[in-house]
């Protein structure tokens, strides 16, 4: 049997304090609120709340929408289709505006 000394009786103790503050620590991350790794279910808003994008045009449904996007896509233009609580909404940036409403307007 291996000798004890006096380090061995601060030992054990100093182990199972190290222990128990990493489990705090880990289950203080995991319960966390606020603060989740799992993305939040998106929601819907109005046209004016997409930032800098501005709408373009209000498509009945989503099928005719992204016949509209891919229009804008084939002559260059960048358009992203969204669902607001108006219905789905083709937005763009400002400084594409004016080419992407002659885009649309003879496709009509």
């Amino acid at each position: 049997m291996p000798r004890w000394n006096a380090f061995s009786y601060v030992f054990g103790p100093v182990v199972g304090l190290v222990a128990i503050g990493i489990m705090i620590l880990i289950l203080r991350w995991a319960f966390a609120r606020g603060k989740s790794v799992v993305e939040r279910p998106s929601k819907n808003g109005s046209p004016a709340e997409y930032g800098m994008l501005v709408p373009i045009a209000s498509p009945a449904d989503y099928i005719q929408g992204e016949m509209l996007r891919q229009q804008l896509l084939t002559a260059g233009i960048r358009a992203t289709l969204a669902t607001t609580t108006e219905g789905p909404r083709l937005l763009i940036w400002p400084s594409d505006q004016g080419k992407a409403q002659k885009i649309l307007s003879r496709g009509r």
